[in-house]
């Protein structure tokens, strides 16, 4: 069994001294996840179980452990929406047809892929870089930012030399853009074709506090680079057919202040990015809802 911070349920109670700013203690063999949302922790499934585990950092799992173990809250709030808020979330399906339609839409996907067009080199180095998180961020940032901290990535990319601490904003989405109608925010997924990885997706209190203003609209843009370092994206919906289908809420971190988040299934991000079918199924982007709702 994998046994690392991702797949234990909490320390031993022998350990009430853990805490975010100390860490110590230990765990039992009974502490370790026997499966993790529904997969069974064996050696067939490591593969997977790892990629899941690699989404999320050493701080985020210390924060669940501690909660678990000594039943102490990390920050956070749980987002209780009113029922016109509701109503609200519940229109975010039509917005997001209503735009995938639109003008608008194409300028959005226009305006990144020049983005990721004028960075194309430097994406293509970073699609190497062996921490996923690190490799996301700065994937993210070149295609999202105009700063020195921008300059300083590609240029320690390009001379290959230490790259700069990154600290980033866990925000909903990586770009938001605001039309006349629509109010965006669109989530970048860097999918390396050579590399198997299940990404992780958004916070869904964050999410439906953001569907819950008029105008929202939540997008992903997938960002894929192949072994030859081609880069293809894809703009669509949360609410595609395809990613829909792909995205798996995970409780595991869904401590007394939240939903929890969602992960992607890796390979059909290339489908929707090589094999796109822009079809929004109404009736399972409101079921989904549903399950976010109570979560």
């Amino acid at each position: 069994m994998l046994a690392n911070t991702t797949f234990l349920r909490k320390i031993s109670h022998s350990s009430q001294e853990l805490r975010f700013n100390n860490i110590k203690g230990s765990f039992n063999g009974s502490d370790i996840m026997r499966s993790f949302e529904g997969i069974d922790n064996l050696p067939q499934c490591f593969e997977f179980l790892f990629s899941s585990h690699e989404n999320y950092t050493f701080e985020e799992n210390l924060e669940r452990l501690v909660e678990a173990t000594n039943n102490i809250s990390p920050t956070g709030k749980k987002f209780l929406p009113s029922k016109s808020q509701i109503d609200c979330i519940r229109d975010s399906v039509s917005r997001a047809t209503s735009f995938l339609a639109s003008k608008e839409y194409g300028i959005l996907d226009d305006d990144l892929s020049k983005r990721v067009k004028s960075v194309e080199s430097e994406i293509a180095i970073a699609a190497f870089i062996d921490n996923v998180n690190l490799r996301g961020r700065i994937i993210e940032y070149l295609i999202t930012q105009e700063d020195d901290l921008k300059d300083t990535l590609i240029r320690c990319l390009r001379d290959k030399t230490p790259l700069p601490e990154m600290f980033t904003a866990d925000k909903l989405g990586d770009y938001g853009r605001e039309f006349e109608h629509y109010l965006t925010e669109t989530d970048i997924k860097t999918k390396v074709l050579f590399l198997s990885s299940n990404p992780k997706g958004y916070n869904i209190d964050k999410l439906l506090s953001f569907l819950s203003e008029e105008k929202s609209v939540y997008l992903i843009y997938v960002v894929a680079i192949d072994d030859n370092k081609h880069i293809s994206t894809r703009l669509c919906s949360m609410f595609n057919r395809q990613l829909l289908s792909a995205t798996r809420i995970i409780k595991h971190w869904a401590g007394r202040n939240s939903r929890g988040v969602t992960q992607y299934e890796g390979k059909v991000l290339e489908e929707i990015v090589f094999n796109f079918d822009e079809d929004v199924d109404v009736a399972d982007a409101q079921d989904f809802l549903t399950k976010c709702l109570r979560a």
